[in-house]
């Protein structure tokens, strides 16, 4: 797949493929994310879909389409876009490179969202909870 897309890309001069065979690690992967605009998941089959988890953690609103666990993270205006082709995708990305504000604004909202809703914090919160409705139960019970 790689290989196809640098034949094709060979002599366009703006267009760079970089995989984790050019040196491309964790540390290259975070910095390209935060230097996002907008970050584009158009998967046509997915799972949850981390890089999305990824790219609104660090604040940059998602056009995506509707597969797997990304609606769970993009929610429509709101962490970014839903998309059902890519002449909708192109203008959602438009429109938020247009409007760096509207951006930003997704971006603190899909941040807050991943905060709420899908880091380790909140699946303790959530066991506590549990935990703790066990525990009043069986006191309640004996």
């Amino acid at each position: 797949m790689v290989h196809k897309a640098v034949i094709h890309a060979h002599n366009e001069k703006d267009i760079h493929i970089l995989t984790n065979r050019d040196g491309v690690g964790n540390l290259e992967v975070n910095a390209f994310q935060r230097a996002f605009s907008v970050a584009l998941q158009l998967s046509i089959r997915e799972g949850f879909g981390i890089a999305v988890t990824e790219a609104l953690w660090k604040g940059t609103p998602v056009v995506a389409t509707d597969v797997g666990g990304i609606p769970l993270q993009v929610i429509d205006g709101v962490t970014g876009y839903i998309v059902n082709n890519i002449e909708e995708a192109a203008s959602k990305v438009i429109k938020l490179l247009k409007r760096p504000w509207l951006a930003k604004m997704l971006g603190i909202n899909g941040r807050e969202h991943v905060r709420k809703n899908f880091l380790i914090t909140r699946l303790l919160k959530d066991y506590l909870v549990i935990m703790d409705e066990l525990i009043s139960h069986r006191e309640v019970h004996h």
